[in-house]
């Protein structure tokens, strides 16, 4: 049986108000092995870290990926996030040889047979795993924020317009 590599992308932080946005490509095996692994959103933070190791340690390839702030700001963060997901699919150590994103859109010149699918991280183990990926990957760059300016709380809203984060604003 010939088994077609796919990679699943996923992204986290196009609606926070501060911060890059991620993007994660993974290539998971036949035989993994993620109990409970779903949507990150529907994930708690301890579940999404636990499951992050695990996809790491199991995974065929798996990569992260940014567009930072000034790249959102030159783009806009449709494009930037397009860029971060071509970003981790470059990234992958092995080419995968389909490609399944995680919304309405596929980047231009991703030079991979890709398809889009609406709600795909719920749908679709491989893009699934993206999504913890790229959550606590974002979550980190937000923890790291937190430790220099604390006065903003992003560890606790990880910037997303909460009530508090306007405050602080």
């Amino acid at each position: 049986m010939n088994t077609v590599l796919t990679a699943g992308v996923d992204e986290a932080g196009r609606g926070p108000l501060v911060g890059s946005v991620f993007a994660a490509a993974v290539i998971l095996p036949p035989s993994h092995n993620l109990p409970g692994l779903t949507d990150s959103k529907k994930l708690s933070e301890n579940k999404r870290n636990e499951l992050a190791a695990q996809i790491k340690a199991q995974a065929v390839a798996w990569s992260v990926a940014s567009a930072d702030v000034q790249e959102i700001a030159e783009l806009n963060i449709l494009n930037a996030t397009l860029l971060a997901m071509t970003r981790a699919v470059q990234g992958l150590a092995v080419p995968p040889q389909k490609v399944l994103i995680d919304g309405n859109r596929v980047p231009k010149n991703l030079g991979i047979a890709a398809e889009a699918v609406v709600k795909g991280d719920s749908k679709i183990i491989e893009i699934s795993a993206a999504s913890v990926l790229a959550k606590t990957a974002r979550d980190a760059e937000m923890y790291a924020l937190a430790a220099r300016y604390p006065q903003y709380g992003f560890d606790k809203h990880k910037g997303y317009g909460t009530a508090a984060h306007l405050a602080a604003l």
